[in-house]
């Protein structure tokens, strides 16, 4: 298949997640697909130990806050282990 060229340079077409629209498409699904699993938590009877398990939306929010602590983490850590820029030019 020939593909177009600008100046020498094979220019690609463009890929289904290049289009915004099909990015919103996913976009709205995972939302959908949330709040699905969110209207299902009410029908389903949980079997739990601890109490704060039995919250209307516990696990999507403890879901949430360990992303955000795992986040934050990773910004400390990087401050610990990172190097400076020319710190493997000297090699």
């Amino acid at each position: 298949m020939n593909m177009p060229r600008e100046r020498g340079v094979r220019i690609e077409s463009m890929r289904w997640l290049d289009r915004p629209e099909n990015v919103r498409k996913i976009y709205n699904a995972i939302w959908m697909v949330c709040a699905a699993l969110l209207g299902l938590e009410l029908l389903i009877d949980k079997h739990v130990e601890p109490t704060v398990e039995h919250w209307f939306g516990f696990h999507g929010f403890f879901a949430l806050m360990a992303c955000v602590a795992l986040v934050l983490a990773a910004k400390l850590l990087r401050r610990v282990v990172s190097r400076p820029e020319e710190y493997y030019d000297d090699c």
